[in-house]
Parts: structure tokens; sequence; C-alpha cells
């Protein structure tokens, strides 16, 4: 039984290696599952914040589109506007001149050509004077040409309307470059951002894969740990029935020893031979006395 005894006790304290080591490496994996787990809420905040930050350029973006939107419309009613009073300040000039606008323009171009000449060519003094002449009587017709106009009353406001209408057209059309330009940075922006999202995300993702990983290995750890504290009750079991079998197969044998040598020191307690006390107590303890 001994021999048993000690093979059962080897088996119990490897078990109990076992268990320690499952154990440890249960422990190593939760920690780690912690960590992945602390990793991927961290990750999925950010991705969360990334995609509050996106779409606050979206939303600034779209204001962005909108205000293009209205600028394009007022510049394209103020360009109607202009091709409206055009037509109609060039109409008012044609009723009013004997000749048309574009012959003061004519008229401009021929002063400058006949200036021109008069600068680089030699000529000879009735030549130039007749130049002399011509130029200034361009130049005179040019000059009642505009008076007419500039004395014009509906001719000023037309002009005046048109200039309005220009600077208006001009300025919603900058508005539509400006804001366009915002747009796109946003827009930019926002794809920048979007794509920041997409990239933390497949971290978060691989952090919860990972997750997965540890916690499936330490559940493995864990049923392991288990199975060898399992065994290791089931050795105590066994361990405790056989020393209580020893303990018991030991007390009968003391009882049966002390039980034999009470006969013998009975005998000679009869036969009147002197006993030691450690005698005396034994024949009490068998019941002799």
């Amino acid at each position: 039984m001994t021999e048993l005894l000690e093979e059962l006790e080897e088996k119990r304290k490897r078990a109990n290696s076992k268990a320690e080591k499952y154990k440890r490496l249960r422990d190593q994996k939760n920690q780690e599952a912690k960590s992945w787990v602390q990793t991927r809420d961290e990750l999925n905040a950010k991705v969360r914040e990334l995609i509050d930050k996106g779409n606050e350029f979206k939303d600034t973006r779209n204001k962005l589109n909108e205000e293009v939107k209205e600028a394009k419309a007022t510049r394209n009613k103020m360009n109607d506007k202009v091709k409206e009073l055009t037509k109609k300040l060039q109409q008012k000039k044609e009723q009013l001149l004997p000749e048309s606008e574009a012959t003061i323009k004519n008229l401009e171009r021929d002063i400058r050509k006949l200036e021109f000449k008069q600068q680089t060519q030699v000529l000879s003094t009735e030549k130039e004077r007749e130049l002399v002449d011509k130029i200034s009587n361009l130049r005179k017709k040019v000059r009642d040409m505009k008076r007419l106009i500039e004395e014009n009353e509906e001719i000023q406001k037309l002009m005046s309307e048109l200039k309005e209408a220009e600077k208006k057209a001009e300025e919603a059309h900058e508005k539509v470059s400006t804001k366009a330009d915002e747009a796109q940075d946003v827009h930019e922006e926002m794809l920048h951002v979007f794509d920041e999202a997409d990239r933390v995300r497949k971290e978060a993702d691989e952090a919860q894969r990972k997750f997965v990983d540890a916690k499936t290995l330490a559940d493995d750890y864990h049923q392991q740990h288990i199975d060898a504290v399992n065994e290791i009750q089931d050795y105590n079991k066994i361990l405790w029935g056989l020393r209580k079998k020893k303990r018991v197969a030991k007390k009968r044998k003391d009882e049966i020893d002390t039980k034999e040598r009470a006969e013998e020191l009975y005998e000679q307690f009869k036969k009147g031979e002197k006993l030691g006390t450690e005698d005396i107590m034994i024949l009490q303890k068998a019941g002799f006395l």
C-alpha cells in the first residue's frame, strides 16, 4: 500500500503542476484579452470621434454648396439683367444718335491711326494741316456724340443700373468661386477624416479579433485548469480513503498486539510475577484490571 500511496502522491503532484500551469496561462490570456478590449474600445471611441468630425465637415460642405447654389442663382439673375440693360441701352443710344455707338469706337480708332501717321510720317505743311483738321473734326464729332449720351438722363440711368448689375454679377461670381473653393477644401477634409475613420475601424476590428483569440485560449486553459483540479480532488479522495484504511488496519493491529501482550502479562500477573507500571497500563487498556 505504501508503494501505491507514493504513486498516487506523484500523480497528484503532476496534476497540481498542470493546474498551476493552466491557471497561469489562463490568467495571462485573460489579461491579454482585457488589454485588447481596452485597445478596441479606445479605437472605437476614436472612430466615433472621427465620424462626428467628418459629419461636421459634411454639414459645412453642404451649407457651402447651398451658398454656391444661391450665389450662382444671383449671378445668373444679374447676368440676365446685364444683358437686358445692355440691350435697352444700345437701343436707346441708337435712337438718340444719328450713328451707332460702334461709330464712336470706330472714330476713336481712326483718330489714333491719324495721330500715329502724323507722328511717324514726314508730311508737307499742307498735308499736315489737312491731317490736323481731320483729327480735330473727328474729335469734335466724338465729343458731340458723347455729350448727347451724357446729357440724356434716361441713358445715364440705364448706364448706372447696368454698372450696378455688372458689379452685383461680379460679386456673385466671386462668391461662387470663393464658396466653391471653400466647399472643395472642406470636402477634401471630410474625405481625409472618413478615410482615417476607416483605417482606425480596421485596427479596432483587428483588436476585436485578437481579443476573441485570447479569450478563447483563456477559456480553453480555464477548462484544462478545472480538469486538473478535478483530477487532484479525485486523487485526494482516493488517498484519503487509502490512508483511512491504513489507519484502521494499524489500529486493529495495535489492538490485537495490545490484547496479546495483555494476555501474556495477565498470565504473569496470575503467577504472581512482578509487573512494571507500563505493563499495568497495558492490562488496564485491554480491560483485564
